[in-house]
């Protein structure tokens, strides 16, 4: 029998059998257990886990993916996605926080990215309903850290809920740092009616605002209009972003910054 596997180890395992279950659709879970040489116990366990995120199903010996444009795939799978993109948006967006600030970062895991950056610019404030994000930056020193309560989703890692929205609208914040699932016409969507609440708090809690966008983003659909890109005072693309959308977007007067490949800067 394998011996229990660490929780870092355990996360990665997690995530590489979502992303072959997502890119596959439908597997058999004797497949799995083969693949990725753990025992039956184990893949069991780590389906089960995947299932209450939303992410997969399992039935009668088979596993198949939920993700799609209503169904927002879990975190698990989102971290191990556009890794380098989000590590340069988030490197992009640290320009933009100062020493002393107070900081929404939603429950995205491209603002996530800041977590082992936001110490350069201590003291600060970091208030998140993220909980990914809370266990990252809670033993930083000098980052006094707010953590928003609510109702837990185990697949997104994060509190939603009337509780969560009410505490954001009892703080007023100095800056909100967010991303989205997908792009529309200049319009950001979720897949969550509830993260958009959230979101939308974060976002009229703040005096500045700043939208993070990998160039997937431009691609995808989902089904609950956020925000237009244009109620931003930044927004931050990678540098994989077409040129024609970056020009369209300047050309509509978005203060935009393209973030270079950090391999490149």
């Amino acid at each position: 029998m394998a011996r229990p596997a660490s929780g870092s180890k355990q996360q990665e395992r997690q995530r590489l059998i979502a992303e072959h279950i997502l890119r596959e659709g439908t597997v058999k879970i004797d497949g799995l257990h083969e693949q990725f040489e753990i025992s039956f116990m184990t893949i069991h366990r780590d389906l089960d886990e995947l299932e209450a995120r939303g992410l997969i199903r399992k039935s009668r010996g088979w596993v198949t993916a939920m993700s799609s444009s209503v169904a927002e795939a879990s975190d698990v799978f989102r971290q191990g996605q556009q890794e380098h993109e989000k590590a340069a948006l988030a490197a992009a967006a640290l320009e933009f926080i100062a020493a002393g600030q107070s900081v929404f970062l939603d429950d995205s895991t491209t603002t996530a990215q800041l977590a082992p950056l936001v110490a350069a610019r201590a003291p600060l404030t970091i208030i998140t309903n993220y909980l990914t994000l809370m266990n990252e930056v809670r033993q930083a020193r000098e980052i006094a850290l707010i953590g928003l309560g609510g109702t837990y989703m185990t697949w997104s890692s994060s509190f939603l809920g009337s509780v969560t929205t009410n505490s954001i609208r009892s703080i007023a914040a100095d800056l909100f740092i967010m991303s989205s699932s997908a792009v529309i016409d200049d319009v950001c969507y979720h897949h969550s009616q509830q993260t958009v609440e959230v979101k939308r708090a974060m976002f009229e809690s703040a005096a500045r605002r700043i939208l993070l966008l990998d160039h997937t983003k431009f691609e995808r659909r989902a089904l609950h209009a956020l925000l237009a890109i244009t109620d931003f005072d930044e927004v931050i693309v990678d540098d994989h972003t077409p040129p024609e959308t970056v020009d369209r977007l300047r050309n509509r007067g978005i203060s935009l910054t393209v973030a270079p490949s950090l391999s490149e800067s």
